[in-house]
């Protein structure tokens, strides 16, 4: 897949809220992913650590009250979405996280994601 294809599909699936697809479909098995540095969090290496990253995220959610996915911009090998939840946590404080993902593509898949917030 060209980088405006994995783009459109990473778009189409974000929308439905079907993350796990996305990985499975989209991510290299060598995925580097980096939060922003707000979120004191080390870059993780690898699909397997995407993937508990996103659960150990989610297991500090309570509730999800809605979320979005701008459609993507593309350039060269790279796309970008702005995306964000609004979302009660375990502390029973509602948040609303807003933020840039930026994907690098390599060979028709994932291989980089960078987060800004």
């Amino acid at each position: 897949m060209t980088t405006l294809e994995v783009a459109d599909q990473y778009y189409k699936l974000a929308k439905e809220g079907k993350w796990s697809k996305i990985h499975d479909k989209l991510y290299s098995e060598d995925v580097w992913s980096i939060e922003a540095p707000i979120a004191q969090q080390p870059p993780a290496q690898g699909l397997h650590a995407v993937r508990n990253k996103g659960i150990e995220w989610s297991a500090n959610i309570k509730e999800v009250h809605g979320g979005y996915c701008k459609e993507p911009i593309v350039a060269g090998t790279h796309f970008s979405c702005a995306m964000g939840t609004e979302y009660t946590d375990t502390k029973d404080q509602k948040r609303q996280l807003d933020e840039i993902g930026v994907f690098e593509v390599k060979e028709g898949k994932i291989v980089k994601e960078q987060f800004f917030y």
